[in-house]
């Protein structure tokens, strides 16, 4: 069975778009991953500030105790 260049044609389209469709859906699944991970990093950021700014208000209450 011999199938006409409309069919192949056909074909070809319906495999593209079935490709177009898989791709988008990794790329959905891709996004929201890097949005998990950039949430992290906010909150390790977020705590790391938070244990910068103990040090420094440590560091001045030592520096005011010096300078007594």
């Amino acid at each position: 069975m011999a199938l006409s260049v409309a069919e192949i044609t056909l074909a070809v389209i319906v495999g593209t778009l079935a490709a177009i469709v898989y791709s988008l859906r990794f790329l959905v699944l891709l996004e929201r991953r890097i949005a998990g991970m950039e949430e992290n990093i906010q909150k390790i950021t977020s705590r790391v500030l938070k244990e910068e700014l103990k040090i420094e208000k440590a560091e001045k209450e030592i520096a005011r105790k010096l300078k007594r």
